[in-house]
């Protein structure tokens, strides 16, 4: 049976293979602070996800849009 991809993974292929990933905005941690860029910066930055995994994503629009929202982990 083929391995069923997750949410994350759904948004992302959808963004960047069927749709405009100017549209989507990634936020994602870095340290203690919060970064927002656009999809297509994220993949540069994080080359293809080698250097931010996507555990680190946090939230995920499109043109406002929230599409994926993960919970901030209580300390």
């Amino acid at each position: 049976m083929p391995k069923r991809k997750g949410r994350l993974e759904e948004i992302f292929s959808k963004a960047l293979y069927a749709d405009d990933p100017k549209l989507y905005s990634v936020y994602y941690r870095d340290c203690d602070s919060l970064l927002e860029v656009s999809l297509p910066e994220f993949v540069n930055v994080s080359e293809n996800f080698e250097l931010i995994p996507p555990n680190r994503v946090m939230k995920i629009t499109k043109e406002g849009r929230v599409l994926y929202s993960k919970k901030k982990p209580r300390i």
